[in-house]
């Protein structure tokens, strides 16, 4: 399995983004993110770096692989 790399709240943001993920609204340091077609949100921490579980249970609840995020970096 890749290693995952040390990412902030927003660059996160914005790699999901590339997958259809859009920003929803933003409730103190905590961005919230939908997709159409996707029952679930994502709950991004909107700090200097996410934590790796943290990060992998986003990815995860996304329905990627880490190889599939680390691919658009």
């Amino acid at each position: 399995m890749p290693k995952l790399p040390v990412l902030s709240g927003s660059e996160t943001c914005k790699i999901l983004q590339k997958f259809g993920w859009r920003i929803a609204r933003q409730k103190g340091s905590h961005i919230i993110m939908v997709k159409e077609g996707e029952l679930i949100t994502l709950s991004i921490p909107n700090h200097k770096e996410v934590a790796k579980g943290t990060l992998s249970s986003l990815i995860k609840s996304a329905n990627l692989t880490i190889s599939e995020f680390i691919e658009k970096l």
